[in-house]
């Protein structure tokens, strides 16, 4: 059974959920530290939603010098599979894993609500089991969740297909172009600010269209 670490910040919130959606998909969720420096073998790695060290400064500013972060910085140079929500995601931009930040909505206002994405790229380990134009519907739930970047790294983006998720029926925090996850050059590393751990069962989610992340890098792992 493949392992994935599933990384514990101080303020972190999801990441129990992040453990179960791991398992459900069949795979064994393994407890990472944020002071950890080894990552216990895993195949793969989450960085969870929540509010890493109280949302303070920048989101994730403080928890991208976590020792453990150190560890996962190295790992997804040699093509560790690496998965970051929401905070997460704000975490491998601070990281400087993926371009661009995260910056307050557009509309000042936290929002929680249940989200279209598109799928723009199934060249990474996490969206195999999707195909390109199909929709998924996942919650979305963030005060900070504008995407931003500088025209070029927006442009390079676009050319090299490194938008993943685009938001549909409506940007919800103005990001910039409608862009919900990204991808590393490499593909291995993923972004997005929706929740696809919170849409894994029907009784507790609007659907179970998040568990094909998680199915995903599985299935990812057992063929390499």
């Amino acid at each position: 059974m493949s392992r994935v670490g599933v990384v514990t910040f101080p303020g972190s919130l999801d990441d129990r959920d992040a453990a179960r959606a791991v398992r459900l998909a069949g795979g064994e969720p393994v407890v990472l530290w944020h002071r950890d420096t080894e990552l216990s073998g895993v195949e793969a790695v989450v960085l969870p939603g929540g509010f890493s060290y109280g949302d303070y400064l920048r989101c994730g500013a403080i928890a991208r010098f976590s020792p453990v972060m150190e560890s996962i910085i190295a790992a997804a140079g040699r093509g560790l599979p690496v998965l970051g929500i929401c905070n997460g995601f704000q975490v491998l931009c601070e990281s400087h894993l993926l371009p661009g930040a995260l910056i307050r909505n557009d509309h000042q206002k936290f929002v929680c609500r249940d989200q279209s994405l598109r799928i723009e790229s199934t060249e990474t380990p996490w969206t195999r089991d999707l195909t390109v134009g199909q929709q998924i519907l996942v919650p979305v739930k963030n005060g900070e969740g504008g995407y931003v970047a500088d025209a070029a790294t927006l442009a390079l983006l676009e050319d090299e297909g490194r938008v993943v998720f685009r938001y549909v029926g409506g940007n919800p925090n103005g990001s910039a172009a409608g862009i919900a996850g990204v991808r590393n050059a490499a593909g291995n590393v993923v972004g997005l600010m929706p929740h696809p751990e919170h849409a894994v069962e029907a009784l507790t989610g609007p659907s179970t269209d998040g568990l094909a992340l998680f199915t995903s890098v599985l299935r990812s792992l057992v063929a390499a």
